[in-house]
């Protein structure tokens, strides 16, 4: 069923049907918008066509905005283009980087007063037009980057589009956004795909220990290696520095794992835990919290409907649950659930499922 409270009147010209152009496609059409969808590949537009993110472009459509949804080696070259083919059209772009395409435009004589970046801090494992989801974009950051040749007037289309889709808009500059982008996904994408390079070749016997503290941080290793040799070549700038303090970091590290009862070797590596201990916490946590939860573990039997069961009896006892993650216990046919509560209700929930007959493998803050 199609909603009509959109803030956009539309049309809206997606150019990229993978699965941001997908995605923006779909949550557009729910709200009623006339979307176009264009792609140099063929298959891939029909494709998103037949997901219902769109049609295809006429010519006669004349769009109120633009969203290049492309890779970033051609993100500042086919926005130019759409700038020249639709005069009267506002554009922006995707892309996980935004100085380089805004200093491209800008060399190629391109209208910035119609061009304004943005990005949106959500993705999948999986990518193209089969992933695609309406709700993508639902309570997550959209970055607009602001620049003087482009009037408030102009931009606000660009305002009504994430507003539209449900999402939270952040404005920075291109030069904040890249610095920001560059320490908490670019670098991080280097570290575990550094990371889990060391598995290759390990014996099996190895590896079969795994856990999920492993898994969450190789996780983002296994994202394409094409798209991000684009996006780390084009931040460059702003992720060599932050690599560098951490190579600093791991050599102090090895300096006193090389001679671990030398003075001041324990303090080094206190110190280096401590720090990563802060910096954890510096993360917002639910809604933007700056809160501190309690994880509750608790053993779930390995079949049919006693997740289910779990969170409905944590619902029975009235306590919020405010994040859940699930870990398989290797060897066992039981998963591991842990519960994230507000330390004050901890107690409580415990007693509360201990009475159920559940398992509480183990509670810590």
């Amino acid at each position: 069923m199609l909603l009509t409270d959109s803030r956009l009147v539309g049309p809206v010209r997606v150019v990229g049907s993978g699965l941001l152009g997908t995605s923006i496609g779909l949550g557009l059409r729910a709200k009623g918008i006339d979307v176009i969808l264009d792609d140099a590949s063929p298959a891939n537009l029909s494709l998103a066509v037949d997901y219902g993110a769109g049609r295809p472009a006429e010519p006669d459509d004349s769009p109120q905005l633009i969203i290049v949804c492309v890779p970033p080696d051609v993100t500042g070259r086919v926005v130019a283009a759409e700038l020249a083919a639709f005069p009267d059209a506002i554009v922006t772009d995707v892309a996980s980087v935004k100085v380089q395409p805004l200093e491209e435009l800008r060399a190629a004589g391109a209208d910035l007063s119609r061009y304004i970046g943005s990005h949106p801090l959500a993705g999948r494992e999986r990518g193209g037009a089969v992933a695609g989801r309406a709700d993508l974009f639902l309570g997550r950051p959209w970055v607009v980057t602001g620049h003087d040749d482009i009037s408030y007037r102009e931009g606000s289309a660009i305002d009504d589009l994430i507003l539209d889709l449900g999402a939270v808009l952040v404005e920075l500059s291109p030069e904040e956004h890249d610095r920001a982008v560059a320490l908490v996904s670019h670098v991080p994408q280097l570290i575990a795909t550094l990371l889990a390079k060391r598995l290759l070749g390990a014996a099996h016997s190895s590896v079969g220990l795994a856990g999920q503290g492993l898994r969450d941080t190789t996780r983002i290793a296994a994202s394409e290696p094409e798209l991000w040799v684009q996006i780390l070549g084009a931040n460059a700038p702003a992720i060599t520095p932050i690599l560098r303090a951490y190579r600093d970091d791991l050599d102090a590290v090895l300096a006193a794992l090389e001679h671990p009862t030398a003075p001041g070797a324990r303090r080094t590596l206190a110190e280096a835990i401590a720090a990563g201990n802060a910096g954890v916490a510096a993360i917002p946590g639910k809604h933007g919290q700056d809160r501190r939860y309690s994880q509750m573990v608790v053993m779930v039997d390995d079949r049919p409907g006693e997740l289910a069961r779990l969170l409905t009896e944590i619902g029975a006892s009235g306590v919020n649950m405010e994040d859940l993650r699930l870990e398989h216990s290797p060897g066992a046919q039981i998963g591991l659930a842990e519960i994230s509560v507000l330390p004050e209700v901890e107690q409580q929930l415990t007693d509360e499922l201990e009475s159920r007959g559940w398992r509480i493998a183990g509670a810590s803050l």
